[in-house]
């Protein structure tokens, strides 16, 4: 009795490790019906596609009808063989015959594991078959969205241009919708291959290359500003956030006190113009540079001719003194009057001087007529007389 007992705990221990037993051919009353790959993995929408083979051992060959049983309800299954539907195949004896199962997985099935099982029935034989099928589910897009370079400094006039990738995780096909929120004065737009872009398609599990462009329409203060950029396709979305480090820049502009930029100028004779330099930018101007392109032969001098600094708002008086050339010829000529800020580019202003001949020449000219004169009626009347 005990060694009975032992007998059967060995068996049953044997059993427990060998697990389940996997499919093999299954031999009937004289056909045996197997597949090479029995269990397979597919995803929705997915057409799968079992090789059969048949082989009858009876003497007799004949007709094998060909089913199903088990198949999950909506799927679609056919027979196939020399390029045909068929419902049955004809079977010689020790010659092997094959038949194709295609199987057709719906789109809106649950992932899990589908079993059914192929049966194979003639005139005196039979045989059945199991198959296994895995429906691996398609994952729903999902979206990421990470910038190279997220924090960006520049001045109120720079584009701030961030690279990022836009990548869709899912198994599906989406077409992504872009979206930023900005702070009040900067307009932002997308370029995906130099192209302005709102949205565009991802591939299943594909990533694109996007900028994200940012600039102000508008003079800004100096300052932090952040963007927020989302990414949108369908139930999914991505958002990253975005800096823009904006730095004062001075502004400056040149004037006159009464806003023309125009003058008269005697020709060999000094002539002070006063000027205005102004800062209208968002930081202040420091070691402002004077200088001027002016005629040949001319001479122009600026007191002072470098300013230690123009504050923010604030102008700053200068006094230009413009002298042509003593042999310059009447007219209009242009004076182009330039000032440059420590670490900034020149901002200029063009003058229009108007060269005239000096008054003191008109004068002695008259004086010498009138001696000329005198010295004509004098002789006259003093020979005459003789």
């Amino acid at each position: 009795m005990r060694r009975n007992w032992a007998v059967f705990f060995l068996l049953a221990t044997l059993i427990a490790l060998a697990g389940p037993f996997p499919a093999r051919a299954q031999e009937g009353q004289g056909l045996t019906l197997f597949c090479d790959y029995p269990a397979r993995v597919a995803e929705l929408g997915e057409t799968v596609t079992f090789n059969l083979t048949l082989r009858l051992t009876a003497s007799t060959p004949q007709t094998v009808y060909l089913d199903l049983q088990g198949l999950p309800e909506g799927w679609e299954a056919t027979f196939r063989g020399g390029g045909n539907v068929v419902r049955a195949v004809y079977v010689e004896p020790d010659k092997d015959a094959t038949v194709s199962l295609r199987v057709v997985v719906p789109d809106n099935v649950p992932g899990d594991t589908y079993r059914w099982t192929v049966t194979a029935r003639g005139e005196s034989v039979s045989a059945e078959f199991p198959l296994e099928l895995t429906v691996a589910a398609k994952l729903p897009p999902r979206l990421s969205l990470s910038v190279d370079l997220p924090t960006l400094r520049g001045s109120s006039t720079t584009t701030f241009r961030y690279d990022a990738t836009l990548k869709n995780e899912g198994d599906e096909e989406t077409t992504v919708n872009l979206q930023a929120t900005a702070p009040e004065g900067f307009l932002v737009s997308f370029k995906y291959m130099g192209q302005d872009v709102t949205s565009l398609p991802v591939g299943a599990n594909e990533s694109k290359r996007i900028s994200i462009e940012a600039r102000a329409y508008t003079q800004v203060a100096a300052g932090t500003y952040p963007i927020e950029v989302t990414a949108v396709g369908g139930e999914s979305q991505a958002s990253v956030s975005l800096t823009a480090e904006v730095t004062g820049q001075p502004d400056l502009t040149i004037r006159t006190p009464d806003e023309r930029l125009s003058t008269q100028v005697y020709t060999g004779r000094e002539t002070p113009i006063q000027l205005l330099v102004q800062n209208t930018g968002s930081a202040p101007a420091l070691n402002v540079e004077l200088s001027a392109s002016p005629p040949s032969g001319w001479s122009v001098r600026f007191e002072p001719d470098r300013i230690p600094e123009i504050p923010v708002g604030q102008q700053v008086e200068i006094t230009m003194h413009v002298k042509p050339a003593d042999k310059a010829v009447a007219g209009d000529y242009m004076l182009t009057v330039r000032a440059r800020p420590q670490d900034g580019g020149y901002e200029s202003a063009d003058f229009r001087i108007t060269v005239l001949t000096s008054t003191l020449w008109g004068v002695a000219g008259i004086i010498l007529i009138a001696v000329a004169v005198l010295v004509v009626a004098w002789a006259v009347m003093r020979f005459g007389r003789r």
